[in-house]
């Protein structure tokens, strides 16, 4: 079973929609989490409501600090914490430059998560 790490700052958007479509795309040879180097401690509405959108129920995810997460991974997905992501063991390391959803409007976040939907399709192709 390959290990996925998604990082982003909050653990609210970006990083919990990355794992949402590792899960959805993974199936049982993806164990995927998600964390943020300061973690918000909720789930942002839009990320619940545009995965909704694609059948998948963002209110079972909780927003976790790296500080949770344990071992080492296949690959270590980071989205514009920059300096402030932590060391964390893999074997692959990407940083994605996306912009962060959270202010966007609707049309904006669709876009960024279909963005974040292709890129986890490949990387998981690609393990």
């Amino acid at each position: 079973m390959k290990r996925v790490l998604f990082v982003c700052v909050e653990n609210a958007n970006r990083s919990q929609m990355a794992e949402a479509f590792a899960h959805l795309y993974g199936g049982d040879g993806i164990e995927a989490q998600s964390a943020g180097s300061r973690p918000s401690g909720q789930i942002n509405p839009k990320a619940v409501r545009f995965m909704a959108e694609l059948g998948y129920d963002l209110n079972r995810h909780a927003s976790k600090s790296l500080d949770q997460v344990e071992g080492a991974f296949d690959a270590v997905i980071t989205m514009g914490c920059g300096d402030s992501c932590p060391w964390v063991p893999a074997t692959r390391r990407e940083d994605w430059n996306l912009p962060d959803p959270k202010h966007m409007d609707d049309e904006g976040y669709r876009a960024v998560r279909d963005d974040i939907g292709a890129r986890v399709k490949q990387l998981l192709e690609s393990l």
